[in-house]
């Protein structure tokens, strides 16, 4: 991470799921966000058994923070946090 990844996520760490409707009557979980350094990052995903037993994750980036900005992210992951998961 750096001070640009520590302004924009830096205070999520502590992030759980949380319940809100989609339409007046269908209720929905919203997931947890993981955002931490690689190693921290890594430790809490293996941590969550679903992440574990998944085949397909999909990761949100918020894409008005720019196409630079969210290759840094999908770079980070792919570079540092990815082999450290066993993803392929």
């Amino acid at each position: 991470m750096n001070e640009q990844d520590r302004y924009y996520f830096g205070q999520q760490g502590r992030s759980a799921d949380s319940f809100g409707y989609i339409e007046a009557d269908t209720r929905a979980v919203f997931g947890k966000s993981y955002a931490a350094e690689p190693d921290e990052l890594i430790k809490e995903l293996e941590k969550d058994e679903a992440i574990r037993e998944a085949d397909t994750l999909l990761l949100t980036i918020p894409n008005t923070l720019g196409v630079e900005y969210n290759m840094h992210v999908l770079e980070t992951i792919l570079e540092h946090v990815a082999p450290g998961m066993g993803w392929q």
